[in-house]
């Protein structure tokens, strides 16, 4: 891994690092705000809290499944540098549709402030569905192939701690829609800086004729990437994953206010740490593989993910809840009994989903050609909305039956078992 950290020192890397960073964080910052205003200042009940971050979810995904398969072309056939910058670009209408949205509700509106922060969130989806065949596509084209997995940890680990303070700083910026608007703009200038000095990438291959319709797009290119194998096994595992992420990036608030009756800055705490452990799981796996692509420590890590996420139930389930009508803060959350073990076990939750992960992105952008490696992972990004997408209205219509976010973590374990069975074939059939 110290040799992978090198690679930051490389004009070949570095913008392509920041501009990823500041990207996920400036998108993270701004969804997660948005999501914390709703559920603090907005709803009142834990099933329309729920309900609306299920759909804010489902909506955020809904784009990689419709124009991920144009994502990928395009990116196969244009110069993958010009790409990037034009995102950027994008990144600032997006930012005042959504501030437009936080300062309506101010007013004391709702149905119209609302129907702005989901535009922004369908905005933001579109914006990564453009970049994130991109970023894992152009490491081949960048670097050397012993590179490879060690630019991809490093791009996982930048994205989660990119996360993390965009997690850490929604939780205390978010009622302040001044502070929301000034800094998303100034992070979005500053990536579009970085964006400008990320080296070409042009087209290797042939030129490609662009098929615009997105269902029949979306078709040929998962039907032209899943009948490999190894492939197939791979981008299904990421799936499962994906899905469970999903999952609880929805039940999260609820639970924290319901269930741990903290405010929204433990809210914020709690994604935090579940991106670090993350960014911890993708420097480990990479370490422990010494570069090699391998998926033979998958089966067990998501195992050991499915544990962890028991153990955070169980402890969260018997959690002695604020006195009536209060909400712990930070200060009162940390020092409660019972929180140590709260944290360290969502720690363990993603530190082994990102030693599950990253090896299985390596697999998608050294299987096949580098001039196909964008569609192969638009291919994945196709499957990937699929499922997230049915676990998030999965989750919106299992809230809306009654089921409390704490039970919802039984299902996540449960999946993490069928995580470990694809993931030990695609291990038996490729390692």
């Amino acid at each position: 891994m110290i040799n992978a950290l090198g690679l930051l020192k490389r004009r070949r890397f570095l913008p392509l690092f920041i501009t990823q960073f500041l990207g996920a964080f400036n998108d993270n910052l701004f969804k997660t705000s948005m999501v914390l205003f709703a559920t603090y200042e907005i709803f009142a009940s834990e099933t329309q809290e729920s309900f609306f971050n299920a759909l804010a979810a489902a909506l955020f995904i809904l784009p990689y499944f419709i124009l991920s398969a144009l994502a990928g072309q395009l990116a196969d056939t244009t110069d993958k540098a010009r790409i990037i910058r034009l995102v950027k670009i994008a990144e600032f209408v997006i930012m005042a549709i959504g501030c437009a949205g936080l300062l309506l509700a101010r007013t004391g509106q709702v149905t119209l402030p609302v129907a702005l922060m989901l535009l922004a969130i369908v905005g933001l989806g579109i914006h990564s569905t453009f970049f994130s065949p991109i970023k894992y596509a152009i490491l081949p084209q960048h670097l050397e192939d012993e590179d490879v997995l060690g630019g991809t940890g490093l791009v996982e680990a930048g994205t989660y701690l990119s996360i993390l303070l965009g997690t850490i700083v929604a939780g205390f910026i978010y009622e302040s829609i001044a502070l929301i608007a000034t800094t998303t703009f100034l992070v979005a200038l500053l990536g579009y800086i970085s964006a400008r000095l990320v080296p070409p990438a042009p087209r290797l291959g042939p030129p490609l004729k662009l098929d615009f319709h997105p269902l029949r797009a979306s078709w040929r290119l998962v039907a032209g990437t899943m009948h490999i194998p190894r492939l197939f096994l791979a981008i299904c595992a990421i799936s499962f994953f994906w899905t469970i992420g999903s999952v609880l990036v929805v039940i999260f608030p609820p639970l924290v206010k319901n269930v741990l009756t903290a405010d929204a800055s433990v809210a914020s705490l709690v994604l935090a740490i579940f991106s670090v452990g993350v960014a911890i799981g993708s420097v480990v796996i990479n370490l422990m593989l010494r570069g090699q692509i391998s998926a033979r420590y998958s089966p067990a890590s998501v195992i050991a993910m499915g544990a962890a996420v028991l153990a955070f139930w169980f402890v969260a389930t018997r959690w002695d809840a604020a006195p009536a009508g209060t909400l712990y803060d930070i200060p009162a959350f940390v020092t409660h009994p019972g929180a140590p073990l709260v944290l360290l076990t969502l720690l363990f939750v993603a530190t082994f989903g990102g030693m599950f992960v990253v090896p299985l992105y390596a697999f998608l952008t050294t299987t096949v050609p580098k001039d196909q490696t964008a569609r192969t992972v638009a291919a994945n990004n196709v499957v990937n909305a699929g499922a997230m997408t049915i676990g998030s209205a999965a989750v919106a219509g299992i809230t809306a039956l009654g089921a409390t976010a704490s039970q919802l973590l039984l299902v996540v374990a449960g999946m993490c078992l069928v995580s470990a069975w694809i993931a030990q074939r695609l291990h038996r059939a490729c390692d």
